[in-house]
């Protein structure tokens, strides 16, 4: 399907279907369908993790998994993410979600919180340019089921990679943007985006996302870039790595906000390298820590292990 930016009028996409959960179906014992994920974040104070352990208790729900942190046990911010096994969980979220909201946010003041099912895979839509390491790396961990997502959509501002994103069984959509249709473009991708996912990822989408796209999207937006930034901004810079003489390449996932490439960081890798390297082979290496790297990010997030405060992050991985 091809959409250009002077053409408005509404565009439909059958998305792609949910498929089953895949060799990660089961974790710490418990079937997928029954096990839960209730994380939050709040000011520290005593008496959170019993209060919450017996919330769960009351729901005859069992906790098999627990991570907790304190920036500082006194005034500190406190995060907080518990996976646990109640039987037949879809049934009863809704009345524990009530259950919740009315006891524990007002007894500990608590406004950053959620319970879901472990079941329930993210609804995910790719944006991508021309390179494909990335993309390609997500759609096969998501087919084998590696990720516990359902990449619905892929957004291009080129149509390079349409035959192989269609042979995932996934909708591909090239709208291409200049300069003089970037606002009627993002308008294209927001209709298609909003209200039917919970994660945007930018797999190598080599266009600034700007203010008013991020107020509207209304859901996370995931980035992955090499990891040399501030230094060799823009063009080329595996070749002003190779003439600087670098000894490491790496990637960085993060968070994207109002700031180009200073969102809250959510994984980083590298690897060393020689001047036995050329430009191709830096560059090849680089694409693979990326490829790690953005996986690691997905993941975590789709698992609810991503926890922001302002502009940082704490990860239960």
């Amino acid at each position: 399907m091809t959409a250009t930016p002077s053409t408005l009028a509404p565009t439909t996409v059958d998305f792609a279907p949910p498929r089953a959960a895949g060799a990660q179906g089961k974790s710490g014992g418990g079937e997928l369908t029954d096990l839960g994920r209730l994380i939050l974040h709040c000011a520290d104070q005593p008496g959170i993790v019993a209060a919450i352990s017996r919330f769960l208790a009351d729901h005859d729900a069992n906790i098999i998994e627990s991570d907790q942190s304190t920036s500082d046990p006194e005034g500190g911010h406190f995060f907080l993410r518990m996976v646990f096994h109640k039987r037949d969980l879809q049934a009863y979220i809704e009345q524990m979600e009530a259950t919740f909201e009315a006891s524990i946010t007002d007894q500990f003041d608590v406004t950053d919180w959620s319970i879901t099912s472990a079941s329930a895979p993210k609804r995910v839509a790719v944006m991508v340019s021309k390179y494909d390491h990335c993309l390609l790396d997500l759609l096969w961990r998501a087919r084998r089921g590696e990720l516990p997502v359902q990449i619905g959509l892929v957004i291009s501002n080129h149509a390079d990679l349409a035959a192989e994103v269609r042979s995932f069984g996934v909708p591909f959509v090239h709208i291409p943007v200049t300069r003089d249709t970037k606002a009627e473009a993002e308008a294209k991708q927001l209709e298609l985006l909003r209200g039917n996912f919970d994660l945007v990822v930018l797999a190598r989408y080599m266009q600034i996302i700007t203010n008013d796209f991020l107020e509207k999207v209304g859901c996370p937006i995931i980035n992955i870039h090499h990891s040399f930034l501030p230094a060799f901004i823009g063009a080329g810079p595996y070749q002003k790595a190779k003439d600087r003489g670098v000894k490491l390449v790496g990637a960085t996932a993060h968070y994207v906000t109002e700031d180009l490439d200073e969102g809250p960081i959510i994984e980083q890798d590298v690897v060393r390298v020689s001047h036995r390297d050329d430009v191709a082979t830096l560059e090849r290496r680089g694409a693979d820590v990326e490829r790690s790297v953005l996986h690691r990010a997905v993941l975590w997030h789709c698992e609810d292990r991503v926890l922001r405060q302002d502009n940082t992050t704490v990860v239960f991985a």
